[in-house]
């Protein structure tokens, strides 16, 4: 509303800032805003909002964790606040105390229900999103305890054979406990299953304990009621947890008594307790005799009974989907893991998270729903896709965070994908938003002219990880590239006027561009791409190579392209993976293997340290946080379960068998020589491409031979067919082969 700008509010908030000895905060803000391109968006709403809500939670944790030590705490806080670990994080001057350092956890929902349940690495269950968490403790009549957050060693695993199920188990000190959790359907309603398993060479009790926090810090819990059989808490008067057994003792403890940990020798019985504070901790007990194994099964349903979720077995939701058959059993488990990831991220809605990150981006949602498309799950993407329109402005921009002028590109790019790999035109109720989605592209570039900046999209925050705002290359990337896909789809549709006018849209973009990046090299005096034309070489450049992956504007092989990724490798990588130091300050797996399809697509044999390294830094349930601390390997940034991570690891096997490179079909490229020793074939497929569904099978034979035979449906078939299996002279078929015996390469 423009009369705002006539109320002396900046004079008065400035009056009252300096009367109680603050900044003058119109001058600070001003200040920072300097450090930026100028821009609509100073920072999305959106972010602010997330921002406010995760630091709220560390301003609790600050005034409540640093000052109850004897408290057990979640094992991000117990690594984090012990000055003797690699975790130690100094508190000093830090106004919230959040986790930086074990961002891990692992969801294990059904898919088709929105709650995600998560396991953080030593077994801590939080069953609903942002809520309290579960855990079991040991204690004998010795005075010995079993605290899994404070075990140095534990074995976690993840189960796939019927759902998702995390098992963690530690033995320590004559003690052995076993934490499996799992979600299930049962008549309808998800249910939360927690079964515990505990062995001790010594009499004494296996703990079920409420805790008010999860993975980020403090949750609240206020009330605690035991239910008169003894066997359930209500909690909250609301959430229900059962265990179906009479509990033999049970305690309830409130903030000012402290943790419930410190009275379980207490001989008093509570049946229930209240903190006006939030910080009410309960434990039932359940007597555990020396040498005898004590079992307990915890239900906490998840949704009301009258839910009626009609959920389809996991077998189910996943067939069709490819099929990895390789030796490398972490690699293939890997993969495994990641499809899960997928479908239980993907049903109606698509998140790049099960906790932090639980809601939606158009970003993150392209790579997921492409990998899904990938490996054959293309029913899951539809359902998204026709959730675009309704995400749409009603000037074209499709919205999911302000500001973020890449949005509309990767929309329209995963659409025309969509239509690409299935053979299907874009629907009617789709292309009214293809056609406002690629004009606001358009319409949104800067006016042509002599600045480095001149007709590209806006300064702003685009892909937040690249730094403040600016004129990102990578917006730019995805505009062409978006426009491209409108041309695509225009062509599928049967508008030919449309498809006209985006490819003259797509070249007059490519102009602009390609004028800016001229300057910017003769700039910095070397050809690779910096994140924007006022931006010196940084980690930021991790951006710019969408050129070549995913949207291959540029050949496999430009020389822009390869210099922006041997910058990357030689700057910006630690430990065998890339580390952006802006924002994320960590290693991130998906950026890694951006950089390793880059090297992918150029036949460089790098590629392969890159995957390695990326499964070498996998949670030990086949889970990457957004981004890992470089000295713990624990996550350091976002969602401790990053889905996007998950889609990278399926597009990089998928690519490694099957690609399409414009015309032609690439077989084989990023089969790692290792696997072919082992001496049995590897199998991947059926895969959607989009010349039609194809299934790969690379046989190596005794000797200097190997086979790689084919097996396609063909829709439109490819011009031709290169089999490039690394290590052996590759060769070019067509489509009317089958198959090929590659000879090894001499060094």
């Amino acid at each position: 509303m423009p009369w705002l700008k006539w109320l002396p509010w900046r004079f008065f908030l400035r009056r009252l800032a300096r009367a109680h000895g603050f900044l003058d905060p119109i001058a600070l803000l001003a200040s920072l805003r300097r450090f930026t391109q100028p821009a609509e968006v100073t920072e999305p709403i959106e972010l602010l909002r997330a921002g406010v809500v995760f630091h709220a939670r560390g301003l609790i944790n600050s005034r409540v964790i640093q000052h109850n030590l004897d408290w057990v705490w979640p094992y991000w806080v117990e690594r984090q606040f012990d000055p003797r670990d690699d975790a130690f994080t100094p508190r000093a001057f830090s106004i919230t105390h959040v986790n930086l350092t074990h961002r891990n956890w692992t969801a294990i929902g059904w898919h088709g229900c929105d709650e995600l349940p998560i396991v953080d690495p030593r077994g801590l269950l939080t069953p609903f999103f942002d809520g309290w968490s579960l855990d079991a403790w040991c204690v004998t009549d010795d005075g010995r305890r079993l605290l899994p957050s404070r075990s140095r060693a534990v074995d976690q695993r993840l189960l796939m054979d019927a759902g998702l199920e995390v098992v963690t188990a530690i033995a320590e000190s004559g003690m052995v406990l076993e934490q499996r959790a799992s979600v299930q359907l049962k008549d309808g309603v998800p249910v939360c299953l927690l079964r515990l398993t505990l062995l001790s060479d010594t009499a004494g009790w296996l703990v079920l304990s409420l805790r008010p926090y999860n993975p980020e810090g403090v949750s609240l819990i206020h009330r605690i009621e035991l239910a008169p059989a003894r066997d359930a808490w209500l909690i909250e008067g609301e959430r229900l947890v059962e265990w179906g057994v009479e509990a033999e003792r049970h305690h309830v403890s409130d903030y000012r008594q402290g943790d419930v940990a410190i009275h379980l020798r207490d001989m008093e019985d509570q049946q229930a307790g209240e903190c006006d504070v939030g910080m009410a901790t309960a434990a039932a007990l359940f007597r555990l005799e020396p040498e005898q194994t004590r079992s307990l099964a915890v239900r906490i349903p998840l949704a009301p009974p009258e839910a009626g979720l009609h959920g389809t077995a996991w077998a189910q939701s996943l067939e069709g989907a490819c099929v990895l058959d390789i030796p490398d059993a972490r690699y293939r488990f890997l993969y495994d893991a990641a499809l899960r990831t997928l479908v239980l991220h993907c049903h109606d809605e698509v998140y790049p998270g099960p906790y932090t990150y639980k809601r939606f981006w158009f970003r993150d949602a392209a790579f997921i729903l492409h990998a899904l498309l990938c490996a054959g799950l293309g029913g899951r993407v539809e359902r998204v896709l026709d959730s675009f329109p309704g995400r749409q402005t009603a000037g074209g921009y499709f919205h999911s965070q302000d500001g973020e002028w890449d949005s509309n590109g990767e929309a329209l790019w995963i659409l025309e994908r969509f239509g690409a790999l299935t053979g299907q035109p874009p629907k009617p109720e789709w292309w009214t938003a293809i056609v406002r989605g690629a004009r606001w592209i358009a319409r949104k570039r800067l006016a042509d002219g002599e600045a480095p900046h001149a007709g590209l999209l806006p300064a702003g925050f685009s892909a937040e990880h690249l730094g403040p705002n600016d004129y990102y290359y990578w917006d730019d990337f995805w505009g062409i590239g978006g426009l491209r896909a409108a041309a695509a789809l225009a062509r599928r549709y049967g508008d030919d006027e449309a498809e006209q006018e985006f490819h003259n849209a797509a070249d007059e973009f490519d102009s602009a561009l390609e004028r800016s990046l001229a300057q910017t090299s003769q700039r910095l005096g070397v050809p690779a791409t910096p994140a924007s034309p006022y931006r010196r070489l940084d980690a930021g450049a991790i951006g710019s190579i969408a050129s070549g992956y995913p949207l291959q504007l540029w050949s496999a092989r430009d020389a822009r392209l390869l210099a922006t990724v041997e910058f990357l490798l030689e700057r910006c990588f630690i430990q065998g993976g890339f580390f952006q130091d802006m924002i994320h300050s960590g290693i991130n797996a998906y950026l890694t293997l951006h950089v390793a399809q880059v090297l992918l697509r150029a036949g460089d044999a790098r590629a392969f340290a890159l995957m390695d390294t990326v499964a070498k830094l996998a949670s030990p349930t086949g889970q990457w946080p957004e981004a890992i601390h470089p000295r713990t390997l624990g996550g350091c940034m976002g969602d401790g379960q990053h889905v996007w991570a998950a889609a990278e690891w399926v597009l990089m096997m998928r690519n490694g068998f099957v690609r399409e490179e414009g015309d032609t079909l690439i077989l084989a490229s990023g089969i790692p020589p290792a696997w072919l020793t082992a001496g049995r074939p590897l199998r991947f497929g059926p895969a959607p491409t989009a010349f039609g569904p194809v299934s790969v099978t690379v046989e190596p034979e005794p000797g200097q031979a190997a086979t790689v035979r084919w097996q396609a449906d063909w829709r439109k078939p490819p011009t031709a067919i290169e089999v490039q299996l690394p290590g052996y002279a590759a060769q070019t078929r067509t489509a009317g082969d089958a198959a090929v015996r590659l000879t090894r390469e001499i060094p």
